[in-house]
């Protein structure tokens, strides 16, 4: 069922949003040659613990993940792209890495991601990178009070088709709100003027990920870390947004 939030619990989500905005900016700023991944998720977890947050991902049990996840981070390495593990890697030149991280503060939750490079930037991987960043808006500018759903993984499939990639639909955006996945569930591809309304209210993650030369993934051992099926450079770019009647309103900028 979709819950449409009021006003004021919106303008809570907000608050939520802050935060994880300043973090996954300061966790981009760390991201250097020799940076180990444990490094980013102890100081994400200071953070969090300073805030007095609690992270959402901390024993997360999905149907397709193995055991609860123990981190409060997503760390992604290349050719992985969604939920990758921390673990003790420190990033070389020209690693291309996804972060990805959702809090709640008062229980109210909030969800991004990004993806940045350490070291010396290849042109494919800042096109990648720029790919997703550019279907994220598209989607967040179709997500206007009295569109569907479809108009948004249109938004995003369009611009994913305009820069030469595939897209995959086994994961996509997600409502967020009181919990971190809520329905509805918004495919990163689809047709206009399909789908559920979107109502003010209504909050959702909008959250492009794209593999450079495939649209299908793997997982890994670990059961938890997903990479493109071919072994190509993988983006991720993802906000939590709030529909109102003015249109979209981002809770996670950064």
């Amino acid at each position: 069922m979709i819950e449409l939030k009021t006003s004021g619990e919106i303008a809570r989500m907000a608050v939520t949003g802050e935060f994880v905005g300043e973090l996954l900016a300061e966790l981009a700023g760390m991201t250097a040659v020799g940076v180990n991944l444990m490094d980013l998720e102890h100081h994400a977890r200071g953070r969090i613990k300073e805030r007095g947050a609690v992270s959402s991902y901390w024993d997360y049990s999905p149907s397709f993940g193995r055991g609860p996840f123990r981190n409060v981070l997503c760390l992604s390495v290349n050719d992985a792209v969604l939920h990758g593990l921390p673990r003790d890697y420190r990033l070389r030149d020209g690693d291309l890495l996804s972060i990805d991280m959702a809090v709640s503060i008062d229980g109210w939750v909030a969800d991004s991601a990004l993806s940045v490079i350490a070291g010396t930037p290849a042109p494919a991987d800042l096109k990648l990178i720029e790919a997703t960043e550019v279907a994220l808006e598209a989607g967040i500018a179709a997500a206007q009070p009295g569109n569907k759903i479809g108009d948004i993984s249109a938004a995003i499939g369009g611009v994913a088709r305009e820069y030469g990639y595939g897209v995959s639909m086994e994961f996509g955006g997600h409502g967020v709100g009181r919990t971190m996945h809520e329905a509805p569930h918004i495919a990163n591809d689809g047709r206009r003027a399909r789908g559920a309304r979107l109502e003010p209210g209504l909050t959702i993650a909008i959250e492009p990920w794209l593999c450079a030369t495939t649209d299908k993934i793997k997982f890994d051992e670990d059961g938890w870390t997903i990479r493109s099926a071919d072994g190509s450079r993988t983006a991720h770019s993802e906000h939590t947004i709030a529909i109102t009647e003015s249109g979209p309103q981002v809770l996670t900028r950064r």
